[in-house]
């Protein structure tokens, strides 16, 4: 295998771990998201409004 091959492998493989990761970052984010809905906290919206979760 040639160094240029190689490099272009590392190269797309790293793009997909970090692919991944940004996956895993938001559903992680989505989940945390729900569960202070779930509790009933009051957060500050847009423009200033509150919102019940």
């Amino acid at each position: 295998m040639g160094p240029e091959l190689h490099l272009q492998m590392i190269i797309n493989r790293t793009a997909e771990l970090r692919e991944e990761a940004d996956n895993h970052r938001r559903a992680r984010q989505i989940q945390a998201a729900k569960k202070v809905r779930s509790q009933g906290e009051r957060r500050r919206g847009f423009f200033g409004k509150f919102s019940a979760a």
